[in-house]
């Protein structure tokens, strides 16, 4: 793993690009459900809700991609690279939101919180990503 050149600043910019855009997908799905879970009467143990959560920011994460591929390819190359190539990157994107949600807001999506969920859920799969980037060319966009 480190038999790569970690001082790229091109690959710094690619990776964190590609980092952006699996944020704003996994985004979307993740607060959407925590925000549903808040402003419903529900019985969802925090720890469900977030789970939950996590699945519906992985699900809009992969639409979000695939529509973007599909610029470049046919729908079924899309949705297979957008799964392949992100998945890792994703749930690493998702567990750090989540957790960071749940340490400093006890699960309350609020709008201080936010900034912090999004930093964490951009800087956790960054490495990962350059890495991906760098060894194979690997990019999911």
């Amino acid at each position: 793993m480190f038999d790569i050149s970690w001082t790229c600043k091109h690959t710094w910019q690619k990776a964190s690009y590609n980092t952006m855009w699996c944020l704003i997908g996994c985004s979307i799905g993740d607060f959407g459900t925590i925000y549903y879970f808040q402003i419903i009467d529900h019985s969802l143990s925090i720890y469900l809700v977030m789970l939950l959560a996590i699945i519906n920011g992985l699900i809009t994460s992969i639409i979000l991609e695939t529509i973007i591929l599909m610029k470049t390819f046919v729908f079924a190359d899309a949705i297979s690279i957008a799964f392949k190539m992100s998945f890792i990157s994703m749930v690493s994107m998702e567990i750090a939101m989540n957790a960071t949600d749940l340490i400093f807001a006890d699960g309350v999506l609020t709008i201080t919180i936010i900034p912090f969920m999004l930093l964490a859920g951009f800087i956790t799969p960054l490495p990962y990503n350059y890495y991906r980037l760098k060894k194979y060319n690997e990019s999911c966009h």
